[in-house]
């Protein structure tokens, strides 16, 4: 059996941030979030859909990989966060090649430099020709290594190198063909069909709504992705809601209402429900806990929310829980 070792170096960074935010969440730029983009549709377009992603959980990795991931089509509950990947050496990085089951075909890594150049000089046998720059591996770069043994037993010199593939080096059109328009789209069409739940309880008979940050700490919203195939658009939502914001509950059988946004190219759909939360699951479980959450009043919610549309659905939300439809 073939085994292929992709390596995946976090997109572009942001340090324009708050001089509060570490190291470790430091969020990604647009820049690096189309670099991994771009690479997560080449690796689509290629057939190179990687069986297992192991990913540095700081916020910089985890957000290269789950976008890369989407790209993919795949699901980002499949990301596998390894701390071992954050500041490793040869050492910890080859611990976690190592511990990839055997069931494996091809296993993606994403995570941080110096380490991951070190990790690709130390498993390819013959020289790897250093690029004018000096970078073998810059943001959102992914190298493609062939093993020749068993994960278990991976070594110095045992994978050959196929492609080192840059971000740049791929056409902008990569993007524009994800996005839905003319015969050249590879973006599913189930990327355009979403669904969202706006997260509430009652305390002392007044309802509050449970909030979270976009990605890049901009902006507050509530949970929301694509119809996943295979899911109800209540499933799906209710799996976004416990992924983005750390929450389980109860997604009504109706939605609130429904509103439109341009993305890809294309105009995405999204059905907003009401969900009751019976669970707050703590930060060691919550899969996105980088974004942060807050229970705040309808009134703060609606005023606040990114999109427009929602503003009016917290109201209607808050006027049933009240008793004053």
């Amino acid at each position: 059996m073939s085994r292929e070792l992709l390596i995946l170096r976090h997109g572009k960074s942001d340090w324009d941030v708050d001089v509060d935010v570490d190291d470790y969440h430091r969020p990604l730029q647009e820049r690096g979030v189309r670099g991994a983009r771009k690479l997560g549709i080449w690796l689509l377009q290629h057939n190179l859909l990687p069986d297992r992603v192991v990913s540095s959980p700081a916020e910089r990795a985890i957000t290269t990989a789950e976008v890369a991931v989407k790209a993919m089509s795949l699901e980002t509950a499949s990301i596998i966060g390894d701390e071992r990947i954050y500041a490793a050496g040869i050492g910890s990085l080859m611990d976690v090649v190592r511990a990839t089951p055997a069931v494996t075909n091809r296993l993606m890594l994403v995570g941080h430099n110096p380490g991951l150049e070190q990790l690709l000089s130390y498993l390819v046998r013959e020289d790897i020709e250093t690029p004018e720059d000096g970078k073998l591996l810059p943001t959102a770069t992914l190298a493609r290594l062939f093993l020749d043994c068993e994960w278990g037993k991976a070594s110095a010199g045992c994978a050959r190198l196929d492609s080192i593939t840059r971000p740049g080096s791929l056409p902008e059109e990569l993007l524009l063909s994800a996005s839905g328009e003319g015969e050249s789209r590879e973006r599913p069409a189930y990327y355009y069909n979403q669904s969202s739940v706006i997260p509430y309880r009652l305390q002392a008979g007044k309802p509050e709504i449970l909030v979270i940050s976009s990605r890049k700490k901009k902006h507050l919203i509530v949970p929301k992705g694509i119809n996943e195939p295979g899911l109800t658009p209540r499933q799906s939502a209710a799996k976004e809601a416990r992924e983005e914001a750390g929450v389980e509950g109860i997604v009504s059988a109706e939605p609130l209402g429904r509103y439109r946004y341009e993305k890809w190219g294309g105009l995405c759909t999204v059905d907003v429900y009401p969900m009751e939360v019976t669970r707050v699951l703590p930060e060691e479980e919550w899969e996105e806990s980088h974004r942060g959450r807050s229970w705040v009043s309808p009134e703060k919610a609606a005023s606040a929310l990114q999109q427009r549309e929602l503003g009016s659905m917290v109201k209607t939300l808050a006027a049933r829980l009240t008793g004053n439809k």
